[in-house]
């Protein structure tokens, strides 16, 4: 997974990033379960970088609303 830039981001329209950021909240759930039964992930630096990339997101999200 490769980590989006922040101004790639502030593009997006706030419909766009509600879908981006459920698809990361998926993708997270999906890995954090993969990691509880199997005991370890075969990238376990994606788990970080998608924890980064929700929070990323959100900020966003909550500028645009106050905007």
């Amino acid at each position: 997974m490769k980590a989006t830039k922040t101004t790639e981001l502030r593009e997006l329209s706030v419909a766009d990033l509600q879908t981006r950021l459920e698809e990361n909240r998926t993708s997270l759930r999906d890995m954090r379960f993969k990691k509880a039964v199997s005991g370890q992930l075969e990238d376990p630096t994606v788990l970080r970088l998608t924890r980064k990339e929700i929070a990323r997101i959100e900020t966003i999200l909550t500028e645009k609303q106050g905007a």
